[in-house]
């Protein structure tokens, strides 16, 4: 962390939001990763893709540090990490219709009824990503907890905003440029199926919906 900070850590202040055209030196599609674990996916992604920018966003530090060593072997320069609350991060620090996509893969489903609240796909969380997404952009999501899949559903469902990109209004096929994390081997491991959910930001809000002139 010392050592790397520096050259990829992105130090949340609530009073100045990120510039990332400055960050990155150069105006590219952002991906946003909330709660990347250990890095994987995001690593990966970035590897892949040095024509996009990828921010990630994760509070817990022995992920965050996996990370800046992957990204230091690799020397990515599109790649860029906060460590802090992602609600605070969105509302405070990044602008609205700045990102490209958002990826929020095997959020803690927080199991127990009394703990729902903790969730972190919440309707005001989701008024919030349509906010700061492009219109046209990306929101994919994944969990191993099948619960917590149908709980997304309804949460994305009250923002009209959000397109729901399978043809069922469901689930899509698990994408290929997800990589298999520890995660989701846990979950295979148990025995829960891994359901994806993909959603486009719309350029304009359905007639139903639109404000009375």
């Amino acid at each position: 962390m010392q050592e790397l900070w520096p050259a990829f850590g992105l130090d949340f202040d609530p009073l100045r939001g990120f510039d990332l055209d400055a960050m990155f030196a150069r105006r590219a599609p952002r991906t946003l990763e909330i709660g990347f674990g250990n890095g994987e996916n995001l690593a990966t992604l970035a590897s892949a893709h040095r024509e996009r920018d990828y921010l990630g966003i994760e509070v817990h530090r022995a992920g965050v540090g996996r990370l800046l060593q992957t990204a230091r072997d690799a020397q990515l320069t599109n790649l860029r990490v906060v460590s802090h609350d992602a609600v605070e991060v969105l509302e405070q620090s990044i602008a609205p219709g700045t990102l490209d996509e958002v990826v929020i893969l095997f959020p803690d489903p927080w199991h127990k009824k009394r703990h729902h609240k903790r969730r972190l796909v919440q309707p005001s969380f989701v008024a919030l990503l349509a906010n700061r997404l492009r219109a046209g952009g990306r929101l994919s999501l994944a969990t191993d907890w099948e619960p917590y899949a149908e709980w997304m559903l309804e949460a994305i469902a009250t923002e009209p905003a959000f397109e729901n990109l399978a043809p069922d209004a469901r689930y899509v096929p698990r994408p290929g440029w997800r990589t298999l994390t520890r995660f989701e081997q846990r979950g295979e491991r148990l025995g829960h199926g891994v359901r994806d959910l993909a959603f486009r930001r719309r350029a304009e809000l359905p007639s139903s919906e639109a404000a009375p002139r």
